[in-house]
């Protein structure tokens, strides 16, 4: 007998097939087992990173939403700064064309005035020259009567002449309207168209024409039935017929109607024949 041998061999005993087999199995088992819990472990735990990705994409969605709305109301604020400038310029406009107006009527108003004491100034000279006239008239009408004048009733006019002084003398006293040609009322030129329509003749209806209408004659040499002017030849603003004896018959304004006066009241211009 060995002196060794009583001593325990060091070494492990040999496993059988069997037993290392089953070994490796239940390793394999338990590996397997710790696969499928990692991989539930990890399937449950990647859960929440999914939804943290999606943070991203729903924070982009409202930053957008946001700059709209912010461009919608900068448009709305934008709109409605210009209603209120045009607002503003309207209302200045406005205040302008009132102050305008108001200027418009102050000074209309004033232009009115103005005329209105024109035309009292001219009609108080216009009277002033009628009283003058009127006394002169008065006054040479006293020397007629006392035989240093002659007076219509000593006419010496005949034929169509006389009918034309006639006619005129039957209308003193009657109206001055300007335009009027009777039988009523007259102005001047429409006395003297009327007076010789009465003996045949067509006269032009106005004074510019009529101191035209016949042969010139000096105021020297008048004649019953000339027709009288005051102004220009072709530029004349009135006309009477001169009836005799230094007198005339016209329809002189509307203070005076159709009066007979003196050549010296209102002395003519000159005079035309037209018989």
């Amino acid at each position: 007998m060995s002196h060794t041998a009583h001593i325990r061999s060091h070494r492990k005993p040999r496993r059988s097939a069997s037993t290392i087999a089953m070994r490796t199995g239940v390793a394999g088992g338990v590996l397997s087992t710790l696969a499928v819990a990692g991989a539930s472990g990890a399937a449950h735990a990647a859960e929440p990173v999914t939804q943290t990705l999606e943070l991203p994409t729903l924070t982009a969605d409202l930053a957008a939403q946001v700059a709209q709305s912010a461009d919608v109301t900068q448009q709305a604020a934008a709109s409605y700064q210009l209603q209120a400038e045009r607002d503003a310029a309207a209302a200045k406009a406005a205040k302008q064309a009132k102050a305008d107006l108001a200027e418009a009527k102050k000074k209309a108003a004033e232009a009115r005035k103005k005329a209105e004491e024109a035309a009292r100034k001219k009609a108080a000279e216009r009277a002033s020259r009628a009283a003058e006239r009127t006394t002169l008239s008065a006054s040479s009408d006293t020397g007629s009567s006392t035989g240093t004048g002659s007076s219509t009733s000593t006419s010496t006019a005949t034929g169509s002449a006389a009918a034309v002084v006639s006619f005129v003398q039957a209308q003193v006293g009657k109206a001055y309207v300007s335009g009027a040609t009777g039988p009523s009322a007259y102005d001047c030129s429409g006395l003297v168209q009327a007076a010789f329509k009465q003996v045949g003749i067509s006269l032009p209806r106005v004074s510019q024409a009529q101191s035209t209408a016949g042969t010139q004659v000096g105021l020297d040499n008048l004649q019953p039935g000339d027709i009288l002017y005051w102004g220009g030849a072709g530029s004349a603003y009135h006309v009477g017929v001169y009836v005799g004896g230094g007198m005339f018959v016209g329809a002189q304004n509307s203070s005076t109607g159709v009066v007979e006066r003196p050549l010296s009241y209102d002395p003519p211009s000159g005079a035309v024949r037209v018989l």
